[in-house]
């Protein structure tokens, strides 16, 4: 598995020397393959209790996603990746699983950069993760990192999927993200509210026992004074623990097939947050803004479970 700190310094010695927005930029044609492997019940025990799955029998929906972020860090940390690491913002997950999955399942990951597309604040890459069982596809995420710059809005209004560079050969390459601080960049649409169903408690340092948990160190979930530096005035939560947080509350794990979530705004930590969700979807809530909203995919959707019988601290 590649190391999640050494794909930071490479981020942080490569970012400098890269341009977002660079007129005919192309994306490599690697792919990062983890071999099929067992696994490791220790680390997956304390992602389920930082989150807080219950299910112990099946793997939860978020996990192959956790198991392949080094191997995207890695892809996005080379010297020929297109975008910056240092900066870039996670806006938003898809993920479908075609069967449910087990922790003794031995899965083999690929992850892979799909497409490099214009967008009103920069750029956006799609980000491919795949997980295989037996040659079987039976898991996929599709996530987008959005690296702001200044862009021409008359061309970004009618992005078009940059070409991967194919004449590049496979390998098996290790950067961490941040969430947006400005909520602008999600657009502007009004959300319509679902109904509270718990409010959580969220304690100063869940970015320190969520980045022990799933491997993801990023400085900004931390400590307040490594936020500071890249402009946040506390640490923030990840947002994949936010997705994560949401989806432990549904109670058939089983009944999701499928998740978008997007990424609003920021948890800043400490925080107080509300959980709502019905049928179609959950979001998370802070005092006038929201932090991230989810809609299930595939069939009717799973119903919402009793949250606040469950506890919401985390």
């Amino acid at each position: 598995m590649p190391n999640l700190n050494v794909s930071l310094v490479r981020a942080a010695v490569t970012s400098p020397f890269k341009r977002a927005g660079r007129p005919g930029a192309t994306l490599p044609a690697d792919r990062s393959v983890l071999p099929a492997a067992p696994i490791a019940a220790a680390p997956l025990a304390s992602y389920r209790r930082i989150c807080g799955f219950a299910e112990p029998g099946t793997l939860p929906l978020t996990y192959p996603h956790v198991l392949g972020f080094p191997l995207a860090m890695r892809l996005m940390a080379a010297r020929r990746f297109p975008l910056p690491v240092v900066g870039l913002v996670h806006t938003w997950i898809e993920i479908t699983r075609h069967r449910p999955l087990h922790p003794t399942d031995l899965l083999e990951l690929t992850v892979y950069a799909e497409a490099l597309t214009p967008h009103r604040r920069g750029t956006e890459v799609t980000m491919v993760t795949e997980a295989r069982l037996a040659g079987e596809l039976v898991w996929e995420s599709r996530s987008g990192y959005l690296s702001r710059h200044a862009t021409d809005t008359a061309t970004s209004t009618a992005p078009a999927p940059a070409t991967r560079d194919t004449t590049t050969t496979a390998t098996d390459p290790t950067s961490t993200t941040t969430t947006d601080p400005t909520p602008a960049t999600r657009g502007t649409a009004p959300v319509t509210e679902l109904p509270a169903l718990a409010q959580w408690q969220l304690p100063g340092d869940l970015g320190r026992r969520y980045g022990a948990a799933s491997g993801d160190r990023n400085p900004i979930h931390l400590y307040p004074l490594t936020a500071r530096l890249f402009g946040f005035p506390r640490t923030i939560a990840h947002g994949m623990w936010t997705v994560a947080r949401c989806l432990a509350e549904v109670p058939r794990p089983d009944d999701v097939q499928g998740v978008r979530a997007d990424f609003r705004a920021p948890v800043l930590l400490p925080a107080t947050v509300t959980y709502a969700a019905d049928a179609t979807g959950f979001q998370l809530r802070g005092t006038g803004r929201v932090h991230l909203t989810g809609r299930f995919l595939g069939g009717d959707g799973p119903r919402p479970g009793p949250a606040a019988a469950r506890g919401g601290r985390s």
